[in-house]
């Protein structure tokens, strides 16, 4: 079965394709600095990166498979003191996802998966308030189905790897090594080389109360390891992620 650019198909073409086996995926990114090694697009790459990871799993199971244009601003407000990061307010976020899923839901495409990649607390917050009023949505009309496995969670985090399940981990080697394996050719590789490790958790400052990266030692807007990045382990990063989306959406379905 396809799989799906939403946006590179004519309309009529779209209109053939709601069913029951069809899923549209829905990446979620933002424009933020991601130190002075990877491209202010990073956090989008990866939510598409883990997006088409799950429709190849998902294709070869007979399902259809619409991977939908990302939702590429969003509330940034820890990386708001570099130049690039373009930081919206939440509910504007919110209310973004709930259009565009409640719009999908009208056309006949039930389920909609969240692939993520920005972790700031606004944001995740904006998603669920969007969910929330999604839900409420589908239970009055029997709209449809939102699903977003949030990969902050400790069940998920702890297939990740260990600078993930740190905290310490943007723009580090986690992420660093998965815009290695998609983009290469935008890693300031000669930059990366020579950054020192910054072991800062991102969650436990937030914990603390710090709310930028300046105020948690991030100066040059990364924390982790991004010397240590390679494109393999990126590789199996965005195997497991398009797991853990595939593994959510059979989870809700009777393939499961």
């Amino acid at each position: 079965m396809p799989i799906c650019r939403f946006e590179d198909h004519p309309w009529p073409e779209i209109a053939e394709l709601p069913g029951p086996r069809t899923v549209a995926i829905l990446p979620l990114g933002a424009v933020e600095a991601h130190g002075p090694h990877l491209p202010l697009s990073t956090d989008v790459l990866l939510a598409n990166g883990m997006a088409e990871s799950a429709a190849r799993e998902l294709s070869n199971r007979g399902w259809t498979v619409l991977i939908l244009p990302p939702i590429t601003y969003s509330a940034a407000p820890f990386a708001a003191g570099f130049a690039g990061t373009i930081s919206v307010r939440p509910e504007t976020v919110t209310a973004l996802v709930v259009d565009v899923v409640s719009s999908l839901w009208k056309q006949g495409f039930s389920r909609v998966v969240l692939a993520n990649a920005h972790f700031d607390p606004s944001h995740l917050g904006s998603i669920y308030a969007a969910i929330e009023q999604l839900e409420t949505h589908a239970a009055e009309v029997g709209a449809g189905t939102v699903l977003f496995p949030d990969v902050t969670r400790r069940r998920h985090a702890r297939r990740l790897t260990p600078e993930f399940q740190s905290g310490a981990c943007h723009a580090g080697c986690y992420e660093g090594s998965m815009v290695m394996a998609l983009r290469p050719e935008l890693v300031r590789d000669a930059v990366r080389r020579e950054l020192p490790e910054v072991p800062v958790s991102l969650s436990e400052a937030i914990r603390s109360g710090a709310t930028s990266f300046e105020e948690l030692g991030g100066d040059l807007a990364y924390v982790g390891a991004p010397a240590e990045a390679t494109a393999e382990e990126g590789r199996t990063t965005l195997g497991i992620l398009g797991k853990l989306l595939v593994e959510t959406l059979l989870a809700d379905t009777a393939d499961y």
